[in-house]
């Protein structure tokens, strides 16, 4: 089971996963949010995560943690393949005690 504060990235519009850290954020009170991606969709979940916290919560929240690691399952040939994941964990800074429109 997935947490509620988890964004999977995959091939939506970028600022439909930008749009769901912050409104985990805003509207959900969260602490934390965990963007997630695999494979060829880890460069945009860098990307989700620093647009973020520096274009739209800037001030407001910051890395705390990223865990990078691999998956290894056999594809439709029977061959095993190993893809990379990334776990890049998004949390409210210390100072940031409301979300103000800037």
């Amino acid at each position: 089971m997935a947490d509620d504060n988890s964004i999977f990235i995959g091939n939506k519009p970028f600022m439909n996963y930008v749009t769901g850290v912050i409104m985990q954020f805003t509207t959900q009170e969260v602490d934390e949010v965990i963007v997630k991606a695999r494979g060829k969709f880890i460069s945009r979940a860098v990307d989700v995560a620093e647009v973020s916290a520096k274009r739209f919560l800037v001030g407001q929240i910051g890395v705390k943690d990223i865990k990078i690691s691999s998956d290894a399952f056999q594809n439709n040939e029977g061959r095993d393949v190993r893809v990379s994941t990334i776990d890049i964990t998004l949390t409210k800074l210390p100072n940031a005690s409301s979300f103000e429109n800037r």
